[in-house]
């Protein structure tokens, strides 16, 4: 074997299938690793699009390293690379094709500032109305009993914000063996209503910010703004962190959006580029394809499109907490 094979040998990149969890449910995605980096492959449509596994908490250390390994690899290639700048790093620094992507970020400065400030009197006063209701938050562990809660928490809706849930139908074993893998950068925190869970968080640790992986709380105590006073004390634990920032997603129009507005977060716009490694992937570029088919309906089709969807769901919803075997 000459010495440039050999070297083509050791630079090919295995994509190797690992099963993970992609939007609840089980799934097998392909990564691969670059420079100790790991990239998650995933498609819309006939592009696939290769990116950091979890970006939301790491940074990528090196773009054109990865660009270039892309691009040289022998074997498989992604048709496109794409990567984004994490808060606060809101200007653009690399010379890419980019496009905003806006998330939902809540510039934390002290509990009591947040709570006087930062967020509307609606919000304010649904908080103390939690308190008065007798809703107890406070700091949870993993255990059991928590997850039993969960599960409880879940299974009470098949369907929320209009569309099905995806946790709906878990049982306790799924629910603990796929909640637990994000523990080492979580806290939890529980509402409690007679010693009964009926709300949670779960708060990530991003190093520069808090991250609300997940905050839910029982439709059956929506009287008691739950989920307001769990948005509260995960202000708090994040401003006794010293974290500059609680972001909770994407900013959307959306019911959703109205409680992230409430509650002081504001449309933060970051950086995100899209890199071209293979011909297809340039002319995808080009075509906007690299945003999926959603991306490309009209703002006056998909509203319309949504609010059957929501119709349509809430309907099975009442249909199936109806049915004998709810």
């Amino acid at each position: 074997m000459s010495e440039s094979t050999r070297s083509n040998v050791l630079q090919k990149l295995e994509f190797v299938a690992k099963p993970t969890v992609v939007n609840g449910a089980p799934a097998n995605v392909k990564y691969v690793e670059i420079r100790g980096q790991t990239l998650a492959l995933s498609r819309r449509g006939p592009i696939s699009l290769v990116g950091l596994e979890d970006d939301w908490y790491e940074d990528l250390n090196d773009p054109d390293e990865v660009i270039n390994t892309l691009r040289s690899n022998p074997g498989f290639k992604p048709d496109i690379f794409t990567f984004w700048q994490r808060l606060p790093n809101i200007e653009p620094k690399y010379p890419f094709y980019m496009e905003c992507e806006s998330i939902a970020a809540l510039r934390i400065e002290s509990y009591d500032y947040w709570l006087n400030k930062q967020i509307k009197g609606t919000a304010r006063n649904k908080i103390r109305k939690s308190q008065k209701a007798g809703v107890e938050v406070r700091e949870a562990d993993f255990d059991d009993d928590f997850v039993h809660g969960m599960v409880k928490i879940f299974n009470e809706t098949p369907s929320r914000q209009g569309r099905r849930f995806w946790h709906y139908g878990k049982d306790f074993a799924t629910v603990k063996s796929q909640f637990s893998r994000f523990l080492f950068r979580e806290d939890l925190i529980g509402a409690y209503y007679n010693d009964e869970l009926i709300g949670f968080v779960m708060l990530g640790n991003a190093g520069r910010y808090g991250m609300l992986g997940q905050i839910i709380s029982m439709v059956g105590h929506r009287d008691k703004a739950t989920n307001n006073a769990l948005m509260a004390k995960s202000v708090e634990m994040c401003a006794r962190k010293k974290l500059p920032y609680l972001v909770y997603a994407f900013w959307s129009d959306s019911s959703l959006a109205d409680f992230k507005r409430y509650s002081g977060f504001e449309e933060v716009k970051l950086p995100r580029y899209f890199v071209p490694i293979t011909q297809k992937g340039k002319f995808a570029l080009k075509l906007g394809l690299h945003r999926g088919w959603k991306a490309a309906v009209p703002d006056q089709i998909k509203n319309p499109l949504k609010q059957i969807r929501r119709s349509w769901y809430n309907r099975q919803a009442q249909h199936e907490v109806g049915s004998p075997s709810h």
